[in-house]
Formats: C-alpha cells, structure tokens, sequence
C-alpha cells in the first residue's frame, strides 16, 4: 500500500461521522487559507501578476514547501494542490487589498471559528485530532479532501 494511502487511513479512523466529516469539509480549507493568509502577512518582497494580484515570497516559499511534501505522496496531488493554494491566493490578496493592515483580524478570526468547529466536530466523532499524534496530519487534511473528489470524479491519485 503506497504511504499516501496509509495516511489516509490514519486519518480517516478520526474522521467517521457525518457530522464531523461535514465540518471538516468546510473548515479546512478555510484553516488552510488562513494560514498562507498569515504567511502572506510576513513582511518580505511580493511577485505580482496581472488579473491575479500579488503574492508574497515567504508565501510563495511556504508554497513550494508543502507541494515538496504532496510530491512525495501523489504528483497529481500537489499539482492540484498548487492550483488550489494559487486560487487561495488570489483571495488572500483581495483580503489584503480590502482590510489593509486589519486583514490579520480576519486571518485570526477565521482560524480561531473554524478550529473550534473542528474541535467540536472531533467532540462529537468522540475522537481526538490526527495531528495531536503526528503533526502531518495538518497537511494530510488537505489531501484527504481532494481524494474525496478525485475519486468521485474517477481521477487516479
């Protein structure tokens, strides 16, 4: 069984329930885009695109980080999740263009709703969070998502 595989079936004996699987669905990528939203907020050098906006090099960095990380799990996966994180990117700079220096609120606010959801959502599955056993968890969530999808869609990850 390849590893990305037993990742998955790691993480999924914590995620069983409908409710929390429902949950998860809509708060990790809102706790992934606040993330790279923080990221984005690390004063550093921006490369900028017309019709997308701008994007920071410490971003960018974290960026390439974690695609090396889905690399070694799935190729596909991190094409995809590079697409994904470039779109949360765009929507991180209109965020950064329309609070301004306030935007960190909205970063904050986001992750700190969505990981109590998360945490409730766990509460109920009666399970405690992957991560709190390994931390690579936090970036399997992610990908366990887009498996969801990929196979739904008869696209061999």
């Amino acid at each position: 069984m390849r590893k990305v595989d037993l990742l998955f079936a790691e993480y999924s004996k914590s995620h069983r329930n409908a409710t929390n699987k429902f949950i998860h669905w809509i708060c990790v990528p809102l706790i992934f885009w606040a993330v790279l939203g923080f990221a984005s907020l690390i004063p550093s050098p921006h490369f900028c695109a017309s019709y997308f906006g701008c994007v920071s090099i410490i971003s960018l960095m974290m960026i390439a980080l974690i695609i090396l990380f889905y690399i070694r799990l799935s190729l596909l996966m991190a094409i995809v999740m590079a697409f994904i994180m470039l779109i949360m990117e765009h929507f991180i700079y209109l965020t950064n263009i329309s609070f301004g220096k306030q935007a960190w609120i909205v970063y904050l606010s986001v992750f700190v709703i969505t990981w109590i959801f998360q945490l409730i959502g766990h509460k109920i599955e009666g399970q405690k969070p992957s991560f709190l056993k390994d931390l690579q968890f936090l970036l399997i969530g992610p990908i366990w998502l887009l498996a969801f999808i990929l196979k739904k869609t008869g696209i061999r990850y």
